[in-house]
């Protein structure tokens, strides 16, 4: 797993993705990015990187159904914890986009960005998939670019990835953890079910 504290690189790459910047951007999000009710018995935490290609398909493809029937049920709260992941440069690029698209609008950027991930992992346009996935998250062209570009939202990432490998001490992506239990790799619904119903018992 890449070192998320290598600033220099990680402007050196992010320097590919930067186009005439402009001056308009939202303020990034700081915080936990949440889901659910806070109060749930069982408190989920996904660690993941948008240029993982297990989380890519975690998020489209069980994740959907897995919200549908604990998140937005009341049974889990879900929290998501950012990690960099090879490419970095594209991974902190959409975490910076959908942070400027605010919380309310944070999954969505996310979701329309592991959505983008069989197209720019092919075809190395990350600019083309970082404009959808800010579309998504109500983000103009030109506060896509000035988000990628803002200096201070990287030293913020780059500080709150440190702090998320730390604390879940992250060997690998997806890492889960279920009211304090982890689980390391991509998990099947069936596997999911059973996580919670164990964290429901204690």
């Amino acid at each position: 797993m890449a070192q998320p504290n290598r600033r220099v690189a990680l402007v050196a790459a992010l320097g590919v993705l930067m186009f005439a910047a402009g001056s308009a951007t939202a303020a990034p999000s700081p915080g936990e990015m949440t889901l659910g009710n806070p109060k749930a018995k069982v408190q989920m935490v996904e660690y993941a990187s948008l240029s993982c290609v297990h989380c890519a398909h975690f998020n489209n493809e069980v994740f959907p159904a897995f919200r549908k029937k604990y998140i937005d049920s009341g049974k889990v709260h879900y929290t998501f914890r950012e990690i960099l992941t090879p490419p970095n440069e594209v991974a902190a690029a959409g975490f910076m986009v959908a942070r400027c698209a605010g919380k309310d609008r944070y999954f969505a950027v996310l979701d329309a960005m592991f959505h983008e991930f069989d197209t720019w992992a092919k075809s190395g346009d990350v600019r083309a998939s970082l404009l959808t996935a800010g579309k998504a998250g109500g983000l103009s062209e030109q506060q896509v670019m000035a988000c990628v570009a803002d200096d201070g939202a990287l030293d913020t990432l780059q500080t709150r990835v440190a702090a998320n490998v730390k604390q879940g001490d992250i060997t690998g992506t997806p890492t889960f953890s279920f009211n304090g239990v982890t689980h390391v790799g991509p998990m099947t619904a069936a596997e999911l079910d059973a996580a919670v119903a164990k964290a429901s018992k204690k």
